[in-house]
């Protein structure tokens, strides 16, 4: 007997039935996990990743910790989540893992845009800068993310320059600076955000990498 028979009327909807309530608590469940990471980020921002507990994230959302483990096993679950996502939402870091060449000047608006979410900016460097220590859960990702990056902006650049910048630089050499320079001013700028104009001293230094003059020079 196939489903349009009318007998089976009554099992079809039975099964549509409970699709339908399988996908509502799917979706309620990625919508929990969001919800989760989202607190994850804020915990980490302010207490680094030694510092934030399970406990402390379960508390921000209204779990136990238990109920947290039900969507995160572990803590390293977790980090692994946060920074999956601290990815997504960085613009500018998305624009560098992606396999499509970014213009410098567009990754200088993405470095400006950065600057309206600094809880975003504030976890990566956080965990930057905790992810050099030996036996850091995060430190495998951080250095093939760092090698993926620097790929990717040395194929940006060549795309925008050929093999060699106006400076004498080959793409493979300026990429790190290019890298160190990005996450260099978010540091600076973290700290005193009123001084440190990321995306202009970013254009700043995408000026030395073309060789221009400066404007005293000009």
């Amino acid at each position: 007997m196939t489903t349009d028979d009318p007998g089976d009327e009554g099992g079809g909807t039975a099964t549509r039935l409970t699709r339908t309530l399988s996908g509502g608590r799917t979706a309620r469940s990625e919508d929990r996990r969001a919800e989760i990471v989202q607190a994850a980020l804020e915990v980490i921002a302010e207490r680094g990743y030694r510092g934030a507990s399970m406990a402390a994230v379960a508390e921000r959302v209204g779990l136990t910790q238990q109920g947290l483990l039900h969507h995160f096993p572990s803590k390293d679950a977790l980090l692994t989540a946060v920074l999956e996502a601290r990815d997504q939402w960085d613009m500018a870091s998305a624009a560098l893992l992606s396999t499509t060449a970014w213009p410098l000047e567009m990754l200088a608006s993405l470095v400006e845009y950065n600057a309206t979410r600094p809880g975003i900016v504030q976890v990566f460097t956080v965990l930057a800068g905790d992810s050099v220590t030996e036996d850091h859960p995060a430190r495998p990702f951080f250095r093939d993310r760092y090698g993926t990056v620097r790929a990717r902006a040395a194929m940006s650049l060549r795309a925008e320059y050929g093999d060699e910048l106006p400076s004498g630089l080959t793409p493979e050499q300026a990429a790190p600076l290019l890298i160190a320079v990005m996450d260099g001013l978010q540091v600076q700028w973290l700290h005193d955000p009123e001084s440190v104009d990321m995306a202009a001293a970013f254009r700043a230094f995408v000026g030395l990498l073309e060789g221009r003059p400066r404007p005293d020079d000009a």
